[in-house]
């Protein structure tokens, strides 16, 4: 099945919804975007530690100090492109460092910065030349993805990557936001069967999580249309 694609209106699954079951989805760069925001400085403090003796990531572990400032002041724009003062930016970062642990960090973060932006597609392409492999940062990342994908009316490959990110979390605490958020787009390209098995998993894998605690009704309203 061929991707929609809504240019003028990119994301319109909360309108099929109530707003309590939409929540989620209308507020997925605050919630994601802290996330993964928290993991990324996280990841980026122990990269300082570990690559100190290394000339090159020292010099841009440097470089991201003053733009991870301007990150968690919410200046995203100058946290990109750079200031007047001698900051380069995150996309200068990652293409003059790339292959360096800093500059496969400012990838995230310039693609964190595009979403909370609202430039969807360049918030996708800088966030997929991240790299990870740990359970929280990388799920997260892609999670992040998902979301930009569904905004820009990309609601297979939203699905589909949201519930990647949720398999590659595997935790109660990322996995069923994922779920829920796929399954709900599911529900809205009337593939009811795959959203009924999304939420399913959410109370049988993650029953003690937040999601599960009312997902039951999610169950039966996709099993009945």
């Amino acid at each position: 099945m061929a991707e929609q694609k809504h240019t003028h209106d990119p994301l319109n699954v909360d309108e099929a919804l109530s707003t309590s079951e939409a929540f989620l989805l209308k507020y997925k760069n605050l919630l994601v975007g802290i996330v993964v925001a928290i993991v990324v400085i996280v990841c980026g403090t122990l990269a300082y530690k570990h690559f100190i003796g290394e000339p090159k990531e020292l010099k841009a572990s440097e470089a991201l100090f003053k733009g991870e400032q301007y990150f968690g002041n919410d200046n995203y724009e100058t946290a990109l492109k750079g200031d007047s003062l001698g900051y380069a930016g995150f996309l200068k970062i990652a293409d003059e460092f790339s292959g360096t642990e800093a500059g496969n960090l400012a990838n995230a973060y310039a693609g964190i910065c595009y979403a909370q932006l609202g430039k969807y597609e360049e918030a996708a392409k800088y966030l997929d030349k991240f790299s990870a492999d740990d359970y929280m940062v990388a799920p997260a990342i892609i999670g992040t993805m998902g979301n930009c994908y569904a905004q820009m009316g990309q609601l297979d490959k939203a699905a589909a990557t949201l519930l990647k990110a949720a398999d590659k979390a595997n935790s109660t605490t990322l996995s069923p936001i994922y779920l829920l958020q796929a399954g709900q787009i599911l529900e809205k390209q009337g593939k009811n069967a795959e959203a009924v098995e999304a939420y399913k998993q959410i109370k049988t894998k993650y029953a003690n999580s937040f999601q599960a605690m009312d997902i039951d009704k999610y169950i039966d309203r996709a099993s009945i249309k």
